[in-house]
């Protein structure tokens, strides 16, 4: 399924499904086109519920791909930086690949490093999810569902996740997750599409704004001290509208282990609703992008790790700072660090999240 259309127009909300390939292990993959009536475009497939495409239009009214992604399954199966998925059971890192829990301590595969990145080697982004599109008077979406079980990539606790991607007539992308679980476990689910508002070139141009004062600065392993530290007077400061590239390169000790922006911001909310996060904004093509997340942090990933290696849709190539990454989360090692917002879910309890992707046009 190739998305073609030139411009953005008034349409009746509508979900086509296509097969998209299958796994090496012969199961059926699907890709669902989701389109609402303003045109909006978003295409999923139940691979790791990743996002392929997400077609928003400019100041001009043209659709264009603000994602980056592979035009073929066998490409995502092959090697991808996590383009457009569902990450879990935990996102983001967790130190030396272990957490006590209850008492007992559990070991989880160690696939960055020393530590335990977005859920092990066989984490959600790599599972196929049972899917269920919804149609509705004013959104359509797609339910996705997965029965991680007891012991999964070291996890304990048989975990049901539900997952809903929802496309309203707001021209709004929302993602809402929810999870229990039948023994005590840790959970942090996140969504990890790579964003550029232009559709081509690299995202040093966007200007961002991350409503938060405080980050978790983090050591060589990019796991977080503990500390929460000011952003006043650093190049971690997005309090303001900020071109992302303004402090890049940096000697700052902080960009320097991360290789650029690869860091938790800590955001102002102080109760479990929606909260408006970030906004990213775009001069060439005036696309602006909201995120507001129910999440007590934020990961800004600046895309510093795509070296040029990967060729994505229509063979462009991904060099460093192609897509960003706006990860609304808990915080990386929460399972290790008493002081942070705590991540445990057990029996009995439901974990609920909602982001939400709000879309519009700056005018000159």
């Amino acid at each position: 399924m190739r998305d073609t259309d030139p411009t953005c127009a008034t349409s009746k909300p509508r979900i086509e499904c296509v097969p998209f390939g299958k796994t090496p292990d012969g199961t059926a993959v699907n890709l669902y086109r989701l389109t609402n009536r303003h045109g909006l475009v978003v295409t999923i497939t139940n691979y790791g519920g990743i996002v392929v495409s997400l077609l928003v239009p400019d100041r001009e009214g043209k659709l264009g791909d603000v994602v980056l992604g592979y035009d073929t399954l066998a490409e995502y199966l092959a090697k991808s930086p996590y383009f457009g998925c569902l990450v879990g059971r935990y996102g983001n890192r967790i130190a030396k690949g272990e957490f006590r829990l209850d008492g007992r301590t559990h070991a989880l595969a160690r696939n960055d490093g020393e530590n335990h990145l977005h859920g092990g080697r066989v984490g959600f982004d790599k599972v196929v999810w049972s899917a269920r599109p919804l149609l509705a008077p004013d959104h359509l979406g797609l339910q996705l569902q997965y029965l991680s079980k007891d012991g999964e990539e070291g996890y304990p606790g048989a975990l049901s996740v539900t997952v809903t991607y929802t496309l309203s007539d707001q021209d709004e992308f929302i993602v809402d997750y929810l999870a229990t679980t039948d023994k005590p476990t840790v959970v942090n689910l996140t969504h990890h599409s790579y964003f550029n508002l232009d559709g081509d070139g690299d995202t040093l141009g966007h200007l961002l704004t991350l409503n938060a004062d405080f980050f978790t600065p983090v050591d060589g392993g990019l796991i977080p001290t503990g500390d929460l530290r000011p952003v006043k007077g650093t190049p971690m400061d997005f309090t303001r509208p900020k071109a992302i590239g303004t402090h890049l390169p940096s000697m700052n000790p902080q960009l320097v282990i991360g290789h650029g922006y690869d860091h938790n911001w800590v955001l102002r909310r102080s109760q479990d609703e929606l909260f408006l996060a970030a906004r990213l904004a775009a001069h060439q093509s005036g696309r602006v992008m909201e995120i507001l997340t129910t999440e007590p942090g934020i990961q800004f990933y600046g895309g510093s790790g795509l070296d040029g290696s990967i060729v994505g849709k229509q063979g462009k190539v991904y060099g460093p700072c192609s897509g960003l990454c706006l990860e609304t989360q808990h915080y990386p090692n929460s399972p290790n660090q008493a002081g942070f917002p705590p991540t445990v879910l057990r029996p009995g309890e439901t974990f609920r999240s909602r982001t939400v992707h709000r879309f519009s046009v700056a005018e000159r």
